[in-house]
């Protein structure tokens, strides 16, 4: 039980012996003393006020009273009008951080086979380009959320949907085909996935110029992309993959397994992993039929040109295309058959979609939709909906080539990390190899850090020198942190200073001290929060107040050559926890941390 949990149930208590009326545990409000205000826990009384009829003072020096007097760690009270400020003995925060120190899976809730399973999708690219910033995010929220969950007690499926059909998916088909003169990875050293989205580039390249003589040509920019051959080539190559032409659905098998290997090295480079990758070509087809279903069934309702519809008017939205007038499948199509195929293999208790907030209508009305078709698990999916981000030059484009391609940013990454790492000397005495595996580190973590310190509801702006600043708010900051504690450990070996793993319960605590023996204690509760608020973002934040409030009490406080055994043991004790802690948290957002910098 936490000591939140000990103060509450107390409280309780103490209301029906004082008062003579038994309150709800809801009322009754605890949370941590504010740091401006002496004490470690707070009682808020505001609420009690109804049941003492006393004054706030009157009424929170009754509890005060009653606590101490029934909890024995509780070394002092004060009132401060309608709160009550209790202080927890130092035996108490020596006993709590020698715990902290011995358990390993310490604010973690491991899952077991009876609980629920969450399904988290995340990912979602399309075979026509590479992956790119935008993607980055996404993957990055998408892992963290699903080592989140798993340390709330979440058995976890990490899934993804790869749209590899579509009219998209023949721009760069048949681009290839036109200019590419049979060119492959293997002959021109190109990533697959870049070689792919080159295409797609000159696709819209050539569109654009077709477009233009048709208007020079006196027609409107409407009638132009109407009689667009290029534009007509690419609906026919669809029409052709979807009734299963053999030379069309060979290409496209080919240029799709160029892009799946491209995508694997850039997903390993990047730190992610899926549990299980469903194909659209795979569940379209599943989706159509539920629709068709649903029309039978007077659900949906088809236009005079024989596309297929839901009428959502009566909800507060619009007309939804389900299936177009030539048959063919939309998102929402595949969305259906994607949904039905995870719930049938798997009996899945919560669903999350990570997708960016541009698609906040979509999921609105999939979730209408898989509830009209019966499936009642759909008015229950989260979308966990997120900002974009883009650079401090602007916004990104896939079909005019300006994106920020996530393997070239990872690789700036490095570089940068390389450079800044060997300005300040900090690798020195390394192998060459010892050395790029921590560059790689921190870069890695100055990138997943940036991004998933900002409140992932909100767009941002990522800038890759800020990110890697070994100063401040950053990945390295907090890397550097974790690296420090671990080089006192070595140093304390190299001079035969001994560490029993445990505090001395006769240690006094400074302020400093009983501070971060505090942050570290509420560790689990940061867990929690993040979880149910679906944000590593609550995570980062944490893992940074920390690592800031460790190297304030560093500088202040001598630990090596403090000359009280006693005291040294308790620093050893509170800066291996702090380790610990900061380690943890770091795995939740994905992020490894380096024994020596």
């Amino acid at each position: 039980m936490t000591i939140e949990e000990q103060l509450r149930n107390t409280v309780i208590e103490a209301v029906e012996k004082l008062y003579g009326e038994k309150v709800d545990e809801k009322t009754v409000q605890v949370q941590l003393t504010r740091k401006d205000q002496n004490g470690d826990y707070t009682v808020v009384v505001f609420p009690l006020l109804r049941v003492s009829k006393k004054k706030p003072e009157e009424t929170g020096a009754d509890l005060g009273n009653y606590i101490k007097e029934y909890l024995p760690y509780i070394d002092s009270y004060e009132v401060v009008k309608g709160f009550l400020n209790v202080n927890l003995s130092h035996s108490y925060w020596i006993g709590q951080l020698n715990a902290i120190v011995k358990e390993k899976e310490f604010g973690f809730m491991p899952a077991t086979e009876e609980s629920p399973l969450m399904m988290i999708e995340y990912s979602s690219p399309n075979t026509n380009k590479p992956l790119h910033l935008g993607h980055i995010r996404n993957n990055l929220l998408g892992y963290s959320l699903s080592r989140i969950a798993g340390s709330n007690g979440y058995r976890i499926v990490k899934t993804n949907i790869v749209n590899d059909r579509g009219i998209h998916i023949c721009k760069s088909m048949l681009a290839w085909k036109k200019w590419g003169e049979g060119v492959t990875p293997a002959s021109s050293g190109e990533k697959g996935d870049h070689l792919v989205g080159r295409f797609y580039v000159l696709f819209d390249k050539h569109y654009k110029e077709e477009l233009n003589q048709l208007q020079a040509k006196g027609l409107s920019k409407e009638e132009a992309e109407k009689q667009s051959t290029l534009m007509e080539e690419a609906r026919e190559m669809l029409r052709k993959w979807e009734a299963g032409d053999e030379e069309v659905v060979s290409l496209w098998k080919m240029m799709n397994s160029w892009v799946y290997e491209g995508f694997d090295i850039t997903y390993k480079n990047l730190g992610v992993d899926f549990d299980i990758i469903y194909y659209e070509s795979d569940t379209y087809s599943i989706g159509r039929d539920k629709v068709l279903e649903g029309l039978e069934k007077g659900l949906f309702y088809k236009k005079d040109d024989g596309s297929v519809w839901a009428d959502l008017t009566d909800q507060g939205l619009d007309e939804k295309l389900l299936l177009r007038a030539d048959g063919t499948s939309v998102y929402m199509t595949q969305d259906i058959g994607t949904a039905k195929l995870r719930f049938d293999k798997y009996k899945i208790d919560k669903m999350v979609y990570v997708v960016g907030n541009e698609q906040d209508y979509h999921f609105k009305v999939l979730s209408i939709l898989l509830d009209k078709l019966g499936f009642e698990w759909g008015k229950d999916l989260v979308h966990f909906s997120y900002g974009m981000v883009e650079l401090p030059e602007g916004k990104m484009k896939s079909r005019e080539g300006t994106v920020v391609d996530a393997d070239d940013l990872m690789e700036e990454m490095i570089n940068t990390s390389r450079e800044m790492s060997r300005e300040l000397g900090k690798l020195e005495g390394y192998t060459e190899e010892e050395a790029e595996q921590v560059y790689r580190m921190v870069a890695l973590g100055a990138l997943k850090y940036f991004i998933l310190k900002v409140d992932p509801r909100k767009n941002m702006t990522f800038n890759p020198k800020e990110s890697i600043d070994f100063n401040g708010n950053t990945g390295p900051f907090i890397q550097y942190t974790h690296a420090r504690i671990k080089s006192i450990f070595r140093k304390a070996a190299d001079k035969g200073i001994p560490w029993s793993g445990s505090a001395p319960s006769n240690v006094t605590l400074n302020e400093k001290e009983n501070n971060l023996v505090r942050s570290i204690a509420v560790f689990p509760n940061v867990v929690k929060e993040a979880g149910a608020a679906f944000s590593p973002a609550v995570i980062a934040n944490y893992v940074y107040e920390l690592a800031k409030e460790y190297n304030q009490f560093y500088h202040d406080s001598p630990i090596l050559y403090e000359e009280n055994a006693d005291l040294r043991e308790m620093r050893l004790s509170l800066s291996h926890a702090v380790a610990e802690v900061i380690k943890k948290g770091m795995w939740l957002l994905g992020i490894d941390v380096p024994e020596r910098m």
